[in-house]
């Protein structure tokens, strides 16, 4: 098999995984701005509005497995451009929706889409890139990941800016076309798995992760215990079902053969603990650098934006040094630069200065950038080739379970901690980071991972 796509069909297909994937990401935030005034255009409740964020990410999280189990079977690039397709149609009935229940349909199907491209843009980059290369590609996903998560805000309080609630989607239709159009040219063909979908597993895969992502926010938003509780056991029923319907299976819905591999479920750990951490912050700061320091909003997006900055610089140096040093060490060392940062940040004191903030900032940036790129080379690389499409898909269930835990963690240190939340919350994610080092580390005493590895990538020349 083909290592990796020879010039110039390698550029133009990282061109569109890239496009995709700024929009399915970016989506997951864009829409939190327009909100308040998407709820008083449809003279909505708040309650009812926050649908058009929930019902995007529900549809994303419950179909991730699914869906890259599906790009084993027919093919990454199928996947990825069905994906493509449906986003664009859905942000088009997004910006023409005439009522809330409408848009909020749109957006369920939007979440769908998206999850389309996330499920399996990771195992296509295992075969845009060669080998020697992978963890440079990598690098740059990640890049494009956490810059489109960070920088949501900003870039839709410049759409909204000069225009209306409709354009925050409607400015994904030629972006989407675009990428299509390309796609379909420079993607690469993947192999076809022999087994066929497992619709009962993905039924239960979907009502699993639901479930849990009902229950964390359930949790996190105070509601009553015996709802979060009632959610908690059904997910208990439906996970166990699932777990034991993959033993045995040769390509399992739920990678339970991949989470065997100790590079690879200390790397999902990893991955967890670290976004946890990220999305504490990121909900946080917001509210800390206005309320507690009194900056404007517009300052506010300013002084967080050397975060991603950082990032961008940081995760392609991460993704080269990837090809030659241990995950574990890399990871380490940025988780612990990240937790310092926000630690540092927890400590401002009120009188801070723009400068004292940006610094900060930018030491969180670099050490979540070293972080990303080394930690999703470890999980794809510690597959089996044929198993990439579960293992991208872990990747990004992985991230969206960090961030959706954080979130609602981020929510419940608000109802209870009065004025002093949003430090807690700091210090809350400084601890968790620091957590994740020491998964992250824990990698380096794993003497089998550098022969699964090695065993895993050889079909990259065979």
């Amino acid at each position: 098999m083909q290592d990796g796509l020879p010039y110039p069909q390698r550029i133009w297909a990282v061109v569109t995984v890239g496009l995709a994937l700024t929009m399915a990401v970016m989506d997951s935030a864009i829409a939190n701005v327009a909100l308040p005034t998407i709820a008083r255009e449809f003279h909505a409740a708040p309650s009812t509005s926050v649908w058009i964020v929930n019902g995007y990410q529900l549809a994303i999280t419950i179909s991730l497995l699914p869906l890259a189990a599906a790009g084993d079977i027919i093919g990454y690039r199928r996947v990825y451009l069905v994906g493509l397709i449906l986003f664009t149609i859905a942000s088009l009935a997004c910006a023409l929706s005439p009522s809330l229940p409408w848009l909020a349909s749109a957006r369920v199907l939007q979440g769908f889409g998206a999850a389309g491209i996330m499920s399996v843009n990771s195992a296509l980059v295992r075969f845009i890139y060669p080998h020697r290369l992978l963890g440079r590609g990598i690098g740059i996903n990640a890049v494009v990941v956490a810059i489109s998560a960070a920088m949501g805000p900003t870039v839709a309080s410049g759409i909204l800016s000069v225009a209306n609630w409709p354009w925050l989607f409607a400015v994904n239709v030629p972006i989407g076309i675009a990428a299509y159009f390309i796609g379909r040219v420079a993607l690469p063909l993947t192999p076809s798995a022999k087994h066929s979908f497992d619709s009962v597993s993905a039924v239960l895969s979907a009502l699993s992760f639901g479930l849990l992502i009902a229950a964390i926010d359930t949790i996190g938003h105070g509601e009553r215990l015996w709802l979060a509780a009632a959610e908690i056991a059904a997910m208990i029923v439906s996970g166990t079902l699932l777990v034991r319907r993959q033993f045995g299976k040769p390509s399992p819905l739920l990678p339970v053969d991949l989470l065997r591999i100790p590079m690879f479920s200390l790397s999902v750990g990893t991955s967890i603990c670290s976004f946890c951490a990220q999305m504490l912050a990121l909900v946080s700061l917001p509210f800390f650098l206005q309320g507690a320091l009194h900056f404007s909003a517009v300052q506010t997006g300013l002084l967080i934006t050397p975060w991603p900055l950082a990032i961008a610089v940081a995760a392609p140096i991460a993704g080269h040094l990837a090809d030659k040093y241990p995950a574990g060490l890399l990871g380490g060392i940025g988780l612990v630069l990240f937790a310092l940062g926000l630690f540092f940040l927890a400590r401002m004191p009120i009188d801070a200065r723009a400068t004292d903030i940006i610094w900060r900032m930018a030491v969180t940036g670099i050490g979540f950038g070293l972080f990303q790129s080394p930690n999703n080379r470890a999980m794809i690389g510690s597959a089996p080739r044929e198993r990439s499409g579960g293992a991208s898909g872990m990747l990004g269930t992985a991230r969206l379970l960090g961030q959706t835990t954080g979130a609602a963690l981020a929510a419940l240190i608000f109802a209870r901690s009065g004025e002093h939340g949003e430090r807690i919350a700091l210090y809350l994610a400084a601890a968790i980071a620091l957590a994740a080092a020491f998964v992250s580390t824990a990698r380096l005493m794993e003497r089998t991972a550098p022969r699964l590895l090695a065993d895993s990538e050889s079909a990259v020349i065979d």
